[in-house]
């Protein structure tokens, strides 16, 4: 499935509409400079908290993120840590939309939700970046490879965001919370999620580091200025938190790991042909402007096993809301019936390179 049918904005399908008399009231009330009348469409895209784009009479433009109706997982769509992050790194070296209010009274539009500033540029949802020549591809993804460096380097608690995780044991931390998120959302027994569930927490390697991750760090979830080779706004901060940077950064780099036919991946092209730098090269670029030596092998393979693991957690919950008629994209049910799919990726990668 091409990415592109995720691009773009949508009439709100009738399971996702709310009071938009009631939100054009908090608006008049709570941004002042928004002109009346409202006009409301969905985007496409994300498929956890439902985005709108808000239009003004005088042709203005908002996005509003809202929680997903219905019952909600504990500490998931935490609307509200994602508006405190992003008014935390507005203005920072990590580019965000600017944030304009939370509102956390659920009686206006029936869940918490917050706005922010629309973001306009280039969204790209394939990483092959057709159309582009080969300089170009080159300075995309060397402005990815800058600003998620940018993120990991950031002095979180300088920005206030001290308390924005517990530090340390992040990966320990991270599997009990997905196999929690896992068993809370099961519809169906997958024997390579129960051996992962098992084998993930015996073998995290050594050593510890605490960054600002991004925990969703995608080429898609990114908005480009329309003219150069710079991002305006990392986007969709639902799964962030304080956390180990090789987390977030080989989840990201998946990318590398996956051919066009799965997730819209990078495997199989001629990455010099292109201009897209190949896994080695774009890691040598992050080991170079954070300073690091290199990163061990049994590291870096047993990162990309916990973030299959991930996503078959997080496909499962996708699942879950499919089949309660609470899922907010039309593709949800595409994706979340991939949780067995992602989570035997994950085990063939522990038998394949960490003899699981």
């Amino acid at each position: 499935m091409s990415g592109e049918e995720f691009a773009g904005t949508m009439p709100v399908p009738a399971g996702q509409r709310f009071d938009e008399a009631a939100l054009e009231r908090y608006l008049r009330l709570h941004v002042p400079a928004f002109v009346p009348p409202l006009t409301v469409e969905q985007f496409r895209g994300g498929q956890s908290n439902p985005t709108f784009l808000l239009s003004g009479g005088d042709g203005a433009r908002l996005v509003l993120r809202k929680q997903p109706s219905g019952a909600l997982l504990p500490s998931a769509h935490a609307i509200d840590r994602e508006f405190r992050v992003i008014s935390a790194l507005h203005g920072s070296a990590v580019p965000v939309a600017r944030p304009l209010c939370l509102c956390s009274d659920a009686s206006v539009i029936g869940t918490m939700f917050y706005l922010m500033e629309y973001a306009a540029g280039r969204a790209f949802w394939d990483p092959t970046l057709p159309g582009m020549s080969a300089p170009q591809r080159a300075a995309i993804y060397d402005e990815m490879n800058r600003v998620i460096v940018a993120l990991h380097t950031l002095d979180y608690a300088a920005a206030g965001l001290a308390d924005y995780g517990k530090p340390g044991n992040y990966f320990a931390r991270q599997i009990a919370r997905w196999s929690r998120q896992y068993r809370s959302s099961e519809t169906e027994r997958i024997e390579a999620m129960e051996r992962l569930i098992a084998w993930l927490p015996a073998n995290i390697p050594p050593g510890d580091e605490t960054a600002l991750v991004h925990g969703d760090y995608r080429l898609d979830n990114m908005i480009f200025a329309a003219d150069a080779p710079r991002v305006q706004a990392l986007i969709d901060w639902e799964l962030s938190t304080l956390g180990h940077p090789l987390a977030d950064f080989s989840y990201h780099v998946m990318l590398w790991r996956v051919t066009s036919g799965e997730i819209r991946g990078l495997r199989d092209i001629d990455h010099a042909a292109l201009g897209i730098p190949t896994e080695a090269q774009y890691l040598a670029s992050y080991c170079r402007r954070t300073g690091r030596v290199g990163i061990e092998p049994v590291v870096w393979e047993f990162c990309m096993a916990y973030n299959l693991f991930r996503i078959a957690s997080i496909r499962q919950g996708i699942m879950k809301r499919v089949l309660e008629g609470t899922a907010a994209s039309r593709h949800a049910r595409e994706s979340g019936e991939r949780a067995r799919e992602s989570a035997e990726l994950a085990w063939r990668q522990v038998e394949e390179h960490l003899g699981g």
